[in-house]
């Protein structure tokens, strides 16, 4: 699989991904994808994170419910960082290779998601890939969700990131430039990631087999919850969430 950003050689990136404040994600982008996935239900036992970075994600499905996890990466550095700074029980991290889940049986999960995994992968037919195999290892009647960057609102300055420049209108599977902020208040860190419309994500899922397909482009309600007087995520969506379902 190739990346926008180098995470598999590159250990200063992975560690300033996991400095990175996620505050924004948490309040409005996680929620939404644990609610469209039917976290916390009685029929959600298990959990597929696919890309699942430094084990930010996977640790707050463990805080919000009792399913068990299995957090999947391709990027050795990232996963060292989540079996250090991140273990827990229920939690299983796996290596992903070439793509593939060959630790995971045809219907065995009963959700999965992918936070900023799309926008990191630069080939369309990987996307396909991708969601290929997700649809997999899903038992009938299991949900995806997709979390991503907004390609409606490229080049909004938000509280904590900026994806793609101001005023730039990028082409389907464009290379553009992402900031994270790092804590302390020195220079963000920079990476590169690709932009795919709306309609891409659509396309992949519905190819890949889903079907009863969902768009979210939650806002932030509470004003207060993230600095200055006015955050640009209580009027622009930050985040892209399309949600499917295996038949």
């Amino acid at each position: 699989m190739t990346t926008s950003t180098h995470w598999h050689s590159t250990a200063s990136i992975a560690d300033g991904f996991d400095a990175y404040d996620d505050l924004p994600e948490r309040l409005i982008g996680y929620p939404a994808v644990f609610a469209a996935l039917g976290i916390g239900t009685p029929d959600v036992r298990t959990v597929l994170d696919y890309g699942c970075g430094p084990g930010k994600v996977a640790t707050r499905v463990t805080e919000v419910c009792e399913a068990d996890v299995v957090a999947a990466d391709v990027s050795p550095r990232m996963l060292e960082i989540a079996r250090t700074c991140r273990p827990h029980p229920r939690i299983d991290y796996r290596r992903i290779d070439s793509g593939k889940l060959t630790f995971l049986a045809d219907g065995s999960i009963d959700a999965a998601m992918s936070c900023y995994v799309f926008i990191n992968v630069g080939e369309l037919p990987l996307l396909h890939e991708i969601a290929a195999e997700i649809h997999r290892v899903l038992r009938p009647g299991a949900r995806y969700a997709v979390l991503d960057t907004n390609p409606d609102t490229t080049g909004v300055r938000f509280s904590t990131f900026r994806n793609g420049e101001p005023g730039h209108t990028y082409a389907c599977g464009e290379r553009r430039q992402v900031l994270l902020d790092q804590p302390g208040g020195g220079e963000p860190l920079e990476l590169v990631d690709h932009h795919w419309p709306r309609q891409t994500y659509l396309d992949v899922l519905g190819e890949a087999g889903f079907t009863d397909l969902t768009v979210e482009e939650p806002l932030l309600t509470d004003p207060s919850a993230l600095p200055g007087a006015a955050p640009a995520e209580t009027t622009h969506p930050p985040f892209l969430i399309v949600t499917g379902v295996k038949q």
